[in-house]
């Protein structure tokens, strides 16, 4: 049996239904703006997890999950008059309308640049500093609290640290404030790694940890200088550490001993072989 596929319209009415105070849901009643970002932000790591662990079957549900926090607070905003979905869609089309001239030249979806010039021909260096100049203009309109505009304005406090960092050194480089290769970066590593461990000789801990936030900082640029987003290559990390060690625990579980009876040594052994098992694909 078919069923009929339900719309964004039918979504928009399922959520003023699940917030009607009279008839909807208690839980879903009950929530505000603050509430439901824990959520929002669990939403969107899971769509990243779906992408990275190439899960594309679980992504139809995953999305719907980021969107209908969208849908949320859209619902939110109408219940206080402030705005709804549909100026949600409408800010955002106008926004890249404005922000993609090389597409849009006269900032209307109908308008095309010229036939005979392809995407390959747009050059991504101006394409770059064009929208960056755009996103400045706007944060003058929005009147950004600071004495002066800054290309650090926008970057929201709220990002995870590494994704911050990387936000923040990257607006930095495009004024010219970065190292002129990944080698800069590395010795840069090895200087903040220095004074950590200076730090530690000195039994000064608050400062060492300080300068691990330096070399955390200056890790996070070198994933930059190789195009890699910090996050992604932590999360991949996480996910190796994961597998490797529930290898060594199902390795001593398989001979009857456990973490202590195993120790160090022991459970080293057994690390190996996990690394050595994905190395041979086994």
């Amino acid at each position: 049996m078919s069923y009929p596929r339900y719309t964004l319209d039918d979504l928009l009415s399922l959520m003023a239904a699940l917030r009607d105070p009279r008839q909807g849901c208690p839980w879903d009643v009950a929530q505000n703006w603050d509430s439901i970002v824990p959520h929002t932000l669990e939403e969107a790591y899971e769509v990243a997890d779906a992408i990275e662990r190439r899960a594309f079957e679980e992504l139809p549900s995953e999305l719907g999950d980021l969107l209908f926090q969208v849908v949320y607070y859209s619902q939110f905003g109408a219940e206080q008059q402030r705005f709804d979905f549909h100026d949600v869609v409408h800010a955002l089309t106008a926004k890249m309308l404005r922000r993609h001239p090389h597409v849009f030249p006269d900032g209307t979806l109908s308008s095309r640049r010229p036939a005979g010039v392809s995407a390959a021909d747009v050059e991504t260096r101006q394409v770059t500093t064009r929208w960056e100049t755009l996103k400045a203009e706007e944060r003058a309109e929005r009147g950004v609290e600071h004495q002066q505009p800054s290309v650090l304005d926008d970057v929201p406090l709220a990002l995870p640290a590494l994704s911050r960092a990387a936000k923040l050194s990257k607006r930095a480089a495009r004024v010219g404030f970065d190292w002129p290769d990944s080698q800069g970066v590395i010795a840069k590593i090895r200087e903040e790694l220095a004074e950590v461990e200076e730090a530690l000789a000195a039994g000064d801990h608050l400062h060492a940890r300080q300068e691990v936030g330096d070399l955390l900082f200056a890790v996070t640029n070198l994933a930059r200088t190789l195009k890699a987003d910090p996050e992604q290559c932590l999360r991949a990390t996480n996910a190796k550490f994961e597998r490797r060690f529930r290898y060594v625990e199902k390795c001593l579980h398989q001979t009857g001993k456990t973490p202590q009876e195993a120790g160090l040594l022991g459970m080293e052994q057994h690390w190996q072989a996990a690394k050595t098992g994905e190395v041979d694909g086994s």
